[in-house]
């Protein structure tokens, strides 16, 4: 058996969805507290929910990853209790972690299901664990959560992004018989930010923006003379004030001008999203669908990693990484060949991760 020290308890730490119509609205309140945004407001965002039964795709594909893990955990013999923790919408982390605590279990390792650094994919979710420290504190219960580190150049993540890229690639050449470079292009695809937190996740890391073209020029170098199309970054999700800027382009707005360059078919791989929640299943599969069909383009959407073997090996592997750096052994932290190379101590992300002036107004409102 594995030893486990220092840790007692494994958490996958999500984002958090309803599971009904009438949890939609609550679970958006709960995303948006303290912005003063209205509930006529919260119902207009609610509709994506509405389209897909009131039930938020993440929690099925959370608990899909739950069992991929502790299955994956047992093979190699890693006796932890695993448990399922949400930001926003039950289970909630709080409850989760009292729960565990109260079996004399305190030292808790997170695994979050953000590849990315910024604020909201990374930053936030530390903010969430000192939420939960400082209210067990209060309570008269003392725990410590820690993190795995962001993944987006680790081998295992890479690996289970080109094994679907490759899949996807060749849907498309069934649709359209042969690739053409004049004509096809391959769109990565993640979630947009304000372009405040971008320049906060660049502080002391190579950023957010960057950490997906690292992994993006990765994938286009597996790729084989005939399989190379060109490609770039482009974004979906953009949310709040109209007036505060955000990354882009837009995917919907992009396919439009590729359309008026010629270009009759695009392949999307959403390297930004670990599952086919919301941002996937409505921004993707709806709205970019809709655009694609509107242009009669040829349209492949490229799976997301979700509870493939090799992505969930990773995030074990990533387990493992930080239970050997919190023992304090010397741990190297692979990488993606050509990637920018980790900080010491990597397990657990600089205490300068991410920082900056984050206005609240800015934040955005990720469904899932």
């Amino acid at each position: 058996m594995n030893t486990t020290a220092p840790i007692d308890t494994l958490v996958l730490m999500s984002f958090g969805g309803p599971e009904a119509p009438e949890e939609v609205v609550p679970f958006l309140k709960n995303v948006t507290a303290g912005r003063g945004i209205p509930e006529e407001r919260l119902e207009e965002v609610g509709e994506h929910y509405y389209g897909f039964g009131g039930k938020s795709p993440i929690n099925d594909q959370n608990r899909a990853l739950l069992q991929a893990l502790r299955d994956e955990l047992d093979r190699r013999e890693i006796d932890l209790p695993l448990i399922w923790g949400n930001r926003n919408w039950e289970p909630y982390l709080t409850d989760e972690v009292r729960s565990e605590a109260k079996q004399g279990r305190t030292r808790f390792l997170s695994i979050d299901t953000s590849a990315y650094s910024s604020y909201s994919s990374c930053r936030q979710y530390r903010e969430d664990f000192a939420k939960t420290i400082d209210e067990l504190n209060a309570e008269g219960t003392s725990v410590s959560i820690d993190k795995i580190r962001q993944f987006f150049n680790h081998p295992a993540y890479a690996e289970a992004c080109a094994i679907h890229l490759k899949d996807g690639l060749a849907d498309f050449t069934e649709q359209v018989g042969a690739l053409d470079g004049a004509q096809h292009r391959i769109l990565f695809v993640t979630h947009s930010i304000p372009t405040v937190m971008q320049e906060a996740s660049a502080v002391a890391t190579i950023g957010y923006q960057a950490q997906h073209e690292e992994l993006m020029a990765h994938l286009l170098g597996g790729l084989s003379e005939s399989e190379r199309l060109p490609a770039e970054l482009v974004y979906c999700s953009r949310s709040g004030s109209p007036e505060v800027p955000w990354l882009e382009p837009d995917v919907n707005d992009r396919m439009r001008e590729l359309a008026a360059d010629g270009v009759t078919g695009v392949i999307l791989v959403p390297i930004g999203f670990i599952s086919d929640h919301m941002e996937v299943a409505f921004d993707l599969d709806t709205e970019a669908k809709e655009t694609a069909d509107e242009l009669d383009f040829a349209f492949t959407r490229v799976a997301t990693v979700g509870t493939h073997p090799v992505f969930v090996a990773g995030l074990v592997d990533l387990v493992e990484e930080r239970l050997a750096q919190l023992r304090g052994d010397d741990v190297s932290a692979p990488t993606i060949p050509g990637a920018t190379a980790l900080v010491p101590g990597s397990g657990a992300c600089s205490i300068e991760c991410c920082r900056g002036r984050i206005e609240r107004a800015t934040l955005p409102n990720w469904p899932a």
